[in-house]
């Protein structure tokens, strides 16, 4: 069995005459082939864009997938289960869809956006006029829980996460979106911590899911992919792998999750590049049950960019700004 994580970058339709971006024709090859390399029999995808339909409007927001169906056509990906995290209206999200696709039976799919842990309030101290009073913080993205029935393993929990970025959060009247300016160094920090309470939270809430989990069955075969947004060692990572390092307690041990990434050699431990610098924010931790079967571990980031260097954009490189951990 082949388990792969791919954040795929904004996969969208994208008209021709937009000279920001690649169109979906000039993004297909290199995915296409990026796509059939990874060879998943189970495959986690974020960041896969809804597009309306002639039926959407506003009491009717529908939407489809078809910058995904288009990209996986005539690949073994074309008719494999398949997962989508939805809206309240049944519905993809517009932007940054949560997507498994499994050539194994789906027998449960659930998703969970403060169901184990509900919205925080916080009151913003630079915002311009400010608050009067603490409002709702939420996450962004929901996480995506899918049951699949491997014919020897029995049921495998894929958990498929993509949490809050570092990208500061909004304070109201303290950033100029035309020109990449913020107001003051303070609100640009409290941004920052807006997006790290969000990434943490939903984390912990990820955490309160695979106990639930463990509470159902001790010796679940439980698979968490993603990405995290977060490096090895980092508070969402730890929350999430649950170490007897951190804990202190061996009778949890059995609850604790493996990161595959330490089967990587170090030089070749990264998914992202910023800045210059190769940075981890893909990851899979498996479940003992599941580490004892693992073979092998690898990232393809041979063609990996850095797009966030001066000059650098989507339309100069249609790949991925992620490599697959598979």
């Amino acid at each position: 069995m082949r388990v792969a994580t791919y954040n795929i970058e904004n996969l969208d339709v994208t008209e021709s005459g937009d000279q920001r971006n690649p169109t979906l024709q000039q993004r297909a090859a290199s995915l296409k082939g990026m796509l059939n390399r990874i060879d998943a029999d189970i495959l986690c995808l974020q960041e896969v864009h809804g597009q309306e339909t002639n039926n959407h409007t506003s009491d009717n927001p529908d939407r489809v997938l078809s910058a995904l169906d288009f990209i996986i056509e005539e690949t073994q990906y074309q008719n494999y289960r398949r997962a989508v995290s939805v809206t309240a209206d049944d519905t993809p999200y517009d932007k940054r869809n949560l997507v498994v696709l499994s050539r194994f039976p789906v027998v449960q799919i659930a998703q969970y956006k403060h169901a184990f842990i509900e919205a925080l309030a916080y009151k913003k101290v630079t915002a311009s006029p400010p608050d009067d009073e603490a409002k709702s913080v939420t996450w962004e993205r929901p996480i995506q829980h899918v049951t699949v029935a491997h014919p020897d393993l029995g049921e495998i929990h894929v958990i498929n996460l993509h949490l809050k970025s570092r990208i500061p959060g909004n304070i109201p009247g303290q950033y100029d979106s035309d020109n990449y300016l913020w107001g003051t160094t303070s609100s640009w920090a409290e941004g920052y911590f807006l997006s790290s309470l969000r990434r943490v939270g939903q984390a912990l809430e990820t955490r309160h899911l695979i106990d639930t989990i463990f509470d159902s069955a001790a010796d679940a075969n439980i698979l968490v992919c993603g990405d995290f947004n977060a490096e090895p060692g980092e508070v969402p990572v730890e929350a999430i792998a649950g170490r007897v390092e951190n804990t202190g307690n061996p009778e949890l041990g059995s609850r604790a999750l493996a990161a595959c990434s330490n089967a990587i050699p170090v030089s070749n431990r990264y998914s992202h590049f910023h800045h210059g610098q190769p940075n981890l924010l893909d990851h899979i931790m498996v479940s003992q049950s599941l580490l004892f079967r693992l073979k092998k571990a690898e990232i393809y980031n041979e063609h990996l960019h850095d797009e966030s260097l001066p000059f650098f954009s989507d339309l100069k490189f249609p790949e991925s700004d992620h490599a697959p951990f598979i």
